[in-house]
């Protein structure tokens, strides 16, 4: 029952409507509008930037503040002491695991990392020069015509399987797309390495000879997967829940999910910042001020990618803690005098010594310097998109989850119409 109402006042209509309004945990009040079709009108919010489509307990965001909670837990203390693994169980179940919990969880997306043999032959299928991101999509959906044993979306352990068996194949298929892409063999998962070790082993590793990970970089690609790991209704997740909200099954959902995340307005903004970075090329103090000077000109096209952010207006929460792992990994490997490297260093110095940037709070977002490490780390930027689905596939999950065991009915927009009026057919 909402303790609160508004009143909405329409010129021509004898008595006002009333509208319900319901607070959250945290966060604005929101004003509830279902009852405006009785009245014979829509509301109009293109991009629904201003209305809440669904009630959640998974994340919550304070643009303003730089606020990130995942289940109430802010990101920072998550991504310093808890794991992708444990992140996961946290978002999909909504509480911490106990240690016993924990060890069960893990051993079900270890041993579910395999995929069918048959789906190699779907590869063969894509030209070998294909976005990664277009060979994501085809095989993610796949997924679903060899793994329909437990595709029932009411029953929940039907549910909780199919999450596990996402975010274990996620990895394979994504180092598979990479190996595809290069012409190398693919490599099978191994049960004994961790999570993000064990990408990073069927990314690089090769049958020839052993690989061994470095610690270093499995931990950055852990961090990496945590920072992208979900946020809040965002065009993906969305686009998930809408799939969702059809009765289509979690594989086809996912899919979808892909799909909207491959844009560049959305999942493609860290493979943008190296492509900017690559366009700025020389590392000379005397260009690098020059392409400074033409981000500052509102009538130059160009634009510094990985600067600010939709949501954030304050700064991006993951943002400091990815460019903790960004110092730590250039460190270890030693690629310091990588000149696009030695470029964002200096863009991230200027942006926050600048008051240009300063008073329009344009600071380093966490796709500016993911892009660093990963670029780092060896993976090419076509690679980057794959690796942030790979990574958004649990909060997209968890979102589906909770949709169907709270009950939903399917997603239906309505328009304003702008079109012609009735006309008759030429005679």
């Amino acid at each position: 029952m909402a303790e609160k109402k508004a009143q909405l006042i329409i010129e021509g209509h004898d008595t006002p409507i009333d509208l319900p309004i319901y607070s959250g945990t945290l966060g604005p009040d929101v004003i509830d509008v279902r009852s405006l079709i009785d009245s014979g009108y829509f509301t109009f919010d293109p991009g629904f930037v201003s209305t809440a489509s669904c009630e959640s307990e998974i994340t919550y965001i304070d643009g303003a503040n730089g606020v990130l909670l995942h289940r109430g837990y802010p990101i920072d203390q998550l991504a310093e002491h808890s794991n992708y693994i444990e992140m996961g169980y946290l978002l999909l179940n909504g509480e911490l695991p106990t240690e016993e919990q924990y060890r069960e969880f893990d051993y079900h997306v270890r041993n579910h990392t395999m995929v069918h043999e048959q789906i190699a032959n779907f590869f063969k299928g894509f030209r070998r020069d294909a976005h990664p991101m277009a060979v994501m999509c085809g095989v993610a959906g796949a997924l679903s015509a060899f793994y329909h044993d437990n595709l029932d979306i009411d029953d929940p352990e039907n549910r909780e399987v199919s999450a596990i068996r996402l975010l274990a194949k996620m990895p394979t298929l994504a180092s598979m797309c990479y190996k595809y892409n290069i012409g190398q063999p693919f490599m099978y998962p191994r049960n004994d390495l961790s999570y993000a070790e064990n990408f990073l082993y069927m990314m690089f590793g090769n049958p020839c000879e052993p690989f061994e990970v470095n610690p270093v970089a499995a931990k950055a690609m852990d961090r990496i997967f945590m920072l992208h790991a979900d946020h809040e209704q965002n065009a993906s997740t969305s686009t998930v829940r809408l799939a969702g909200s059809t009765g289509a099954n979690p594989f086809a959902c996912i899919s979808a999910g892909i799909a909207a995340l491959w844009g560049p307005a959305h999942g493609g903004a860290n493979e943008a910042v190296l492509t900017m970075l690559e366009e700025i090329g020389d590392e000379s103090e005397e260009n690098i001020q020059r392409y400074v000077d033409r981000a500052k000109d509102k009538d130059d096209p160009f634009r510094l990618m990985g600067f600010g952010h939709r949501v954030y207006r304050n700064f991006d929460p993951r943002a400091k803690v990815m460019k903790e792992t960004c110092d730590e990994v250039l460190a270890e490997l030693g690629t310091g005098n990588n000149a696009k490297l030695k470029i964002a260093k200096r863009l991230e110095q200027i942006a926050l010594e600048d008051e240009y940037f300063i008073e329009r709070k344009l600071y380093p977002n966490v796709d500016f310097y993911s892009g660093i490490i990963l670029e780092a780390l060896g993976i090419p930027t076509n690679m980057f998109t794959v690796i942030f689905a790979m990574s958004r596939t649990i909060g997209w999950i968890s979102h589906w989850n909770e949709m169907i065991k709270n009950g939903v009915r399917i997603g239906r927009p309505r328009q304003l119409y702008k079109g012609y009026d009735k006309r008759d057919y030429p005679a």
